[in-house]
């Protein structure tokens, strides 16, 4: 595009959190003057980023997560100088994050105020937590005035799906879509603290299953041993490990209703528009809530919560476990009919 103004985004790290980096995306394209989008990020979200429209290209960060690799920065960042960058959004709070930015020689890097990035970054944000308390908040007011006094409005992410992926997908799992679908979303990278029992999604599953629904379970590899306990007893169908991250988006989108942990896949379900059950147990819908108008939360808001901790630090997961199988299924059946 002509005249347009180049920005660089460093993205986050997490699923979830690109999902929500979206609706940063959709703001900066609202802007006055128009600009072009590049998002340097790890080598799994390319897929993800392929689906946002907003986003002219990738540029894989090949560091590990938890690396420094100031030499591998440098070099990528130098051999950014020719994309002339107006300004680089730097996402994460980390030093080691605004680094291929400025060696880029992006003319203006924004950021928040962290880890001592003076220099690094020239365009100091100040994040106020009482008026930003979401995160997506915080990513979309990077992209605004850095004078902010009230909370932005935040445009939902909206992925994009691919119907030609969609059809060769039903065929290769010999899936099909004659009777309603539920997708189960059972897992949640950041630990067990997010996780409901692998014995409610079963229940679950089993009181869908006598429904007549068909129940697909979603997810990574790492989760096809829940998920395989989970299937046990009932005829819900195992798809974690099966698919890859974007196919998930082509999947659900032919769901009628999906249950999730407070996850990536969450956000995903949300990007693509159909009914969610959110569930939430160490972590807040106040902190990360669903994009979505489509979603209904399962949240006990109990003393001890939100923790934010991986493992329940008092052993019980009574925020999770107290959320009960049949209340879900009552949701569920509710989005089937609406």
């Amino acid at each position: 595009m002509p005249n347009a103004q180049q920005i660089l985004v460093a993205g986050p790290a997490w699923v979830g959190d690109m999902v929500m980096a979206q609706s940063l995306f959709i703001t900066l394209k609202q802007r006055t003057h128009p600009v072009e989008i590049d998002v340097l990020a790890p080598a799994w979200s390319t897929p993800i980023l392929a689906r946002m429209p907003e986003v002219r290209d990738t540029i894989n960060l090949p560091i590990g997560h938890g690396e420094f690799g100031l030499w591998q920065r440098y070099l990528l960042g130098k051999s950014l100088r020719t994309k002339y960058y107006d300004q680089a959004i730097i996402t994460p709070r980390s030093y080691k994050a605004a680094l291929v930015p400025f060696f880029a020689k992006a003319k203006q890097r924004t950021g928040y105020r962290g880890e001592m990035r003076y220099g690094v970054i020239n365009d100091i944000h100040t994040l106020d937590k009482n008026i930003l308390q979401q995160t997506v908040q915080r990513y979309v007011a990077l992209g605004l005035n850095s004078n902010i006094k009230q909370a932005p409005a935040i445009p939902f992410p909206k992925l994009t799906v691919d119907s030609n992926n969609l059809q060769k997908l039903l065929v290769k799992l010999n899936l099909n879509i004659d009777k309603p679908v539920v997708a189960l979303l059972p897992g949640a990278e950041y630990g067990e603290a997010k996780r409901w029992p692998v014995e409610h999604f079963s229940t679950l599953a089993s009181l869908l299953c006598e429904q007549g629904l068909q129940v697909w379970i979603l997810g990574s590899d790492k989760d096809y041993e829940t998920a395989d306990t989970l299937a046990k007893g009932n005829d819900a169908i195992n798809l974690c490990g099966k698919i890859k991250l974007e196919d998930s988006i082509d999947l659900l989108s032919v769901c009628k209703s999906a249950v999730s942990n407070d996850s990536g896949l969450m956000h995903i379900a949300a990007a693509v528009g159909i009914p969610l059950i959110a569930i939430y147990g160490s972590s807040t819908p106040n902190y990360t809530p669903p994009l979505t108008n489509n979603a209904k939360i399962q949240y006990l808001d109990l003393k001890c919560s939100p923790c934010f901790e991986r493992i329940c630090p008092l052993g019980h997961t009574n925020c999770l476990r107290g959320i009960l199988p049949k209340l879900v299924f009552k949701s569920v059946l509710e989005n089937i009919r609406e």
